[in-house]
């Protein structure tokens, strides 16, 4: 082999070569494709940079329209992958590949990167199927039933959803999962019940009881309609007699005023020596001399 490589340098007399003219061609040439790269490096780079100031004035002026934030963010997110596409593939077309010839490679690598990416694709699917029915928007609290998922919808991205909980922390969960599974909105209406059990011994008096209830709920003005309030005996049980209260609140009160009425429920039972039953348990140590 080595001998063969040597007999073909000898072969060419380098003496001939026109070196002014070899380096001429070639350094044209490399001009040539170098121009190609930073011209088509350009393209990407300045297309970005106005694909920037299009989303945001495409953002802005969706907001001034009032338009719901997740179709916004959403719509923004795919918007914004689509334009690079194309400014990627404006820069390819540029450094001289075959339009045709690309094309038929993106489908190529379309279908073996679709098989690859069907759980992503999925996702893509349900934001798409989200947007459409609305089960929630940005600002929204909602509970994701079977799972320890909870909190207020944050952003609505091309491929997840992200929930802001009461401590601060974020919850990235995938459409397609988001779509796919069972969800409470718990601030989808302008009001909600608030349904409120406490335990009363068989030996306190219902009505009295009755009248302590109806006057805490009188003097909460967080609750809707006052005539609307319903307080009644839920049930008995084995040790206590339950009674309930309902009432309406508007939905952003709803926590507050729950906590409100727990508390001065447990007071007033207090001042008025109102007993509420619990389990107890009675040890008893007998000495055997």
């Amino acid at each position: 082999m080595l001998a063969q490589i040597q007999s073909m340098f000898a072969a060419v007399d380098l003496s001939k070569i026109d070196w002014n003219q070899f380096f001429e061609k070639y350094l044209e040439i490399a001009m040539s494709i170098i121009g190609k790269v930073i011209v088509s490096f350009l393209i990407i780079v300045i297309g970005f940079k106005l694909i920037k100031i299009l989303i945001t004035l495409l953002k802005t002026t969706l907001e001034k329209a009032e338009i719901d934030y997740g179709v916004i963010s959403f719509s923004c997110s795919f918007i914004r992958i689509g334009l690079r596409c194309i400014v990627i593939f404006m820069a390819v077309a540029h450094m001289g590949v075959e339009v045709s010839s690309f094309i038929a490679l993106l489908g190529s690598a379309g279908v073996a990167v679709g098989l690859a990416l069907q759980g992503t694709l999925s996702n893509v699917a349900g934001g798409v199927l989200l947007l459409i029915l609305k089960p929630f928007q940005v600002g929204d609290y909602i509970v994701l039933t079977g799972t320890n998922c909870e909190g207020e919808v944050a952003a609505m991205d091309i491929f997840y959803t992200k929930l802001k909980t009461v401590d601060n922390r974020v919850i990235v969960i995938p459409n397609g999962t988001l779509s796919n599974s069972n969800l409470i909105n718990n601030t989808k209406q302008d009001r909600r019940l608030i349904d409120i059990e406490v335990g009363i011994s068989y030996d306190a008096d219902i009505k009295e009881v009755k009248r302590i209830l109806t006057d805490i709920a009188k003097n909460e003005k967080r609750i809707l309609d006052q005539d609307g309030v319903k307080i009644f005996v839920s049930s008995l049980a084995d040790s206590s007699v339950m009674m309930g209260i309902r009432c309406w609140v508007p939905t952003s009160d709803y926590v507050a005023t729950k906590w409100a009425l727990n508390e001065e429920i447990k007071l007033r039972f207090d001042e008025e020596g109102i007993e509420i039953p619990y389990q107890k348990l009675d040890v008893c140590i007998k000495n055997e001399v």
